[in-house]
Parts: C-alpha cells; structure tokens; sequence
C-alpha cells in the first residue's frame, strides 16, 4: 500500500500557483512539486494528484490523502454524475477543470485508490509537507510571474 499526499497552493485565485505530493510506501519517500504562473486553487489541487499518480509505474493500492473536498468530493460523488450529463453540473453548466478531471479518472481507474480527507494546516505531517511543497513551488517561479 502507498500513502499518497496532495496539496495545491494559489497565490490569488486566479493567480500563481503550486501543487504538492508526497509518496510513501515500506519507509522510502519521493517528493513532487509544480507550479504555474496562472492557474486556481482547484486546478493546482487537481494537478497534486494527477502528477503523482504519473509517477506510479505500475497498478497500485493507495491511500490518497487531500485537504481539498472538491477533489475527493468530485472524484468519489461528482464525477460519474458529469460523465453521465455529458459533463454539465447538476445545474447543466459545463463542469470547471473538465480536462483534469478526465486525466484524473483515466489514471485513477489504473488503480485502486482509497480516498482520504484531512484538515489543512492542523499538523499531520504529510499534509503539512505538501503545503510546504507547494508553496515553495511557486517561490520558484520568476518574480515577474509571481
């Protein structure tokens, strides 16, 4: 089993933004991050996840841990719904992010994945370090797209 940590990070929304993951399985981590000079929250939350299930190589158990519910709201409620309206929301308006969220299915379906809410910034590590990540992230960014 991997435990998997996400987190996405927006300076303004829109604005500049980062997203974080962390991967742990048997005692060894591997840390991933991003950033982009335009984006929103959701879009870097999203991207969290997307990144770090690219970087699995083969079909995996995993526990996926995110502060954010319109991710695991969206991946484990919403989406069969979207799918089934042709990707329009319950008040037929077209689904935000439809593009991650059809990455996110295609590579969630290589997997079996338990999907995990975790308050942000109450001191569990993982979401802790994924925060971090992400923000750091965009202080990568060059001052002119910050």
């Amino acid at each position: 089993m991997i435990d998997i940590y996400t987190d996405g990070a927006c300076r303004g929304n829109p604005g500049p933004g980062g997203w974080g993951a962390l991967l742990i399985k048997d005692g060894h981590e591997r840390e991933l991050s991003g950033a982009e000079a335009l984006t929103t929250n959701n879009r870097m939350e999203l991207t969290a996840v997307i990144r770090a299930l690219e970087a699995l190589k083969r079909p995996v158990r995993a526990r996926i841990y995110t502060d954010s519910e319109y991710v695991r709201r969206g991946i484990t409620e919403w989406l069969v719904q979207w799918q089934a309206r042709g990707w329009r929301t319950a008040a037929r308006k077209p689904v935000k992010n439809q593009d991650l969220w059809q990455q996110l299915a295609t590579l969630a379906a290589a997997h079996t994945l338990e999907w995990h809410w975790v308050p942000g910034h109450a001191g569990i590590d993982g979401n802790e370090r994924v925060d971090r990540l992400a923000n750091l992230a965009i202080d990568t960014l060059p001052q002119s797209m910050r």
